[in-house]
């Protein structure tokens, strides 16, 4: 009976609170402790801070350790947050730094794995790999689209550490130039510019990819 009233009263909280912002629901555990409007920050971005970890890292242990890391830091930080600052990329600030310290921890220096599952694949990679489609015919284009989204993963994974958090941040995440140089620490010009240059190599790598696939196809392999 207990448990249902306490299920019961974490729905009513967490109802009531769902309309608040993140900046209004920080200010608000900030000042009060309320273990409730943490929860509903949590539960607010488990699933997408804890999938753009698990692409970061590449392993879904590290990532649990990094997302639980990340909220232990914004508890440890509410004292010392800015008013009039954004949450959101103030949390992918914390949990990259966060990724850092997990890969250094663990002495991982190897790709990034970008594998998702089937159950958490998302559109991203379609948009993404649409930008290294021409527009002209191509024979082999049916077995490359559906080998699109496994290589626009293994192909983020080959990029540079300064090129891939842009990527992900602003195709996988969604967040704007500006909150993705706010995450990063870097100017609004600087997160472009490694765009820019990060669409480069991913076309370069597109384009390598095409035509080993045509060669292959016209001259197989015995």
């Amino acid at each position: 009976m207990e448990n249902r009233r306490t299920a019961r009263s974490r729905k009513a909280a967490s109802e009531t609170l769902g309309g608040l912002t993140d900046e209004q629901l920080y200010a608000r555990y900030r000042k009060s402790g309320d273990r409730a409007v943490f929860r509903v920050l949590v539960e607010r971005y488990e699933r997408e801070l804890y999938n753009y970890l698990r692409r970061y890292l590449g392993d879904a242990e590290l990532a649990d350790d990094a997302f639980q890391g990340t909220f232990l830091q914004v508890h440890l930080k509410c004292d010392t947050f800015q008013e009039g600052r954004r949450f959101r990329p103030w949390l992918y600030a914390v949990a990259t730094n966060q990724a850092i310290d997990a890969q250094r921890r663990a002495k991982r220096h190897r790709m990034v794995s970008l594998d998702r599952g089937a159950a958490d694949s998302f559109d991203e990679n379609q948009r993404l790999g649409d930008i290294f489609e021409g527009n002209e015919p191509d024979p082999f284009d049916e077995a490359v689209r559906s080998e699109r989204g496994a290589w626009v993963r293994s192909a983020v994974a080959q990029l540079s550490p300064s090129l891939r958090p842009v990527i992900e941040l602003v195709y996988y995440q969604g967040l704007s130039y500006g909150e993705a140089a706010e995450a990063l620490g870097i100017p609004v010009g600087t997160v472009k510019s490694r765009m820019h240059a990060a669409v480069k190599k991913l076309g370069e790598l597109w384009e390598q990819a095409r035509q080993e696939h045509a060669a292959e196809a016209i001259h197989p392999r015995q």
